[in-house]
């Protein structure tokens, strides 16, 4: 494992402002450069550093090729109420998720229930960051999004069938709120470029090489398979996001999407949201109120062998952001030393890394 730059902790507010600055050197406005940079530190303040500051030269390598557009902005080319469908013209995938999330929410406020489609968009982050906008304001939330393969249909060894991970995300009352975010394979395909950079095993059950053989090894695990959660279904559920955020936006699907690890090709990813507006289906109050007796009922459960706390979905990110803004990040030389190379090329300050 890589060591940790003198084991400090590096302050979140800092790392964020730096990543923008890298972002806003390649082209990308002020608002848009804090937006992407906010997306990767709040990954690594809730605890998931595969989708943290680890992917900002993924990011960066696409928008200096062009494969990402950095001017590019989201035209919507299907308005009829509570629907939209919004043309990303490839630009960040934040920022076009980000701007759906705001016309998903405005819908609901008006018609109960909105739901907003794009296409020719990219890689977001993670899938929480823009339900929980909406959970904000006080809605239900759910967000598809498809990705390129990693895993291959129940039953063959060819990779066509993306992650295509989807999130929930609603208010619950005195509590942080409830979310769900997760990848249809075993792990989250950035867990295992997490485990490559920092040069270690990953766990049986998560990986296959290219003839199907487990594997512990994440180099042989990109080259092969990922392997779907819970067998067939995690593959099914896996072709339905597909075909939501994929098929029915108009964007592309199967292996015609391309991932955030390579700048030669435009991504074709797609996503789609669906919001529900609470205060059409129940009061507010009333709703937070069920939810903090839902919750209650579950913390209420006698705990298992080996087990401290039950936490409900969110909970532990919860948890985990309010350690690390206290007490900071800690990353890996290899993130730190990525940080710095970048910073340089873009002329910032990013001594304090070194510090």
């Amino acid at each position: 494992m890589h060591r940790l730059i003198d084991e400090r902790p590096l302050d979140p507010q800092r790392l964020q402002a730096l990543a923008a600055q890298v972002y806003g050197h390649q082209g990308l406005t002020p608002d848009d450069a804090h937006l992407c940079a906010q997306t990767l530190v709040q990954a690594d303040l809730w605890g998931h550093p595969s989708h943290g500051l680890m992917r900002l030269p993924w990011y960066v390598a696409r928008l200096q090729t062009g494969v990402c557009a950095a001017a590019a902005r989201p035209e919507l080319i299907v308005d009829t109420g509570a629907i939209a469908v919004i043309d990303g013209h490839d630009a960040m995938g934040q920022v076009l998720t980000s701007f759906a999330t705001g016309e998903a929410v405005a819908r609901a406020k008006r018609h109960g229930i909105g739901a907003v489609a794009l296409r020719r968009s990219n890689h977001f982050g993670t899938a929480a960051f823009y339900t929980l906008m909406a959970a904000r304001e006080n809605c239900v939330a759910f967000l598809a999004t498809n990705a390129s393969p990693a895993m291959a249909p129940w039953g063959g060894r060819k990779k066509v069938v993306g992650t295509n991970p989807w999130s929930w995300a609603c208010p619950a009352g005195r509590h942080a709120p409830m979310v769900l975010d997760i990848a249809n394979t075993s792990v989250a395909r950035g867990k295992i470029h997490w485990a490559l950079a920092q040069g270690v095993s990953i766990p049986p059950g998560w990986a296959a090489d290219a003839e199907g053989a487990a594997t512990c090894d994440p180099a042989a695990a990109l080259a092969g398979l990922i392997l779907p959660m819970a067998q067939h279904k995690g593959y099914a559920i896996a072709v339905v996001m597909d075909m939501l955020a994929g098929v029915l936006t108009g964007s592309g699907f199967g292996a015609q999407v391309q991932g955030p690890y390579q700048s030669e090709h435009r991504s074709g990813a797609g996503q789609l949201l669906i919001v529900l507006d609470i205060e059409k289906f129940i009061p507010v109050a009333e709703f937070n109120a069920r939810m903090e007796q839902l919750i209650a009922e579950l913390k209420s459960v006698p705990l298992a062998a080996g087990h401290e706390a039950i936490y409900y979905p969110g909970e532990l990110e919860s948890l985990n952001e309010q350690r690390h803004q206290r007490d900071g990040l800690r990353l890996p030389a290899g993130v730190t030393v990525e940080l710095a190379r970048l910073a340089q090329q873009a002329g910032v300050d990013a001594g304090f890394l070194r510090a």
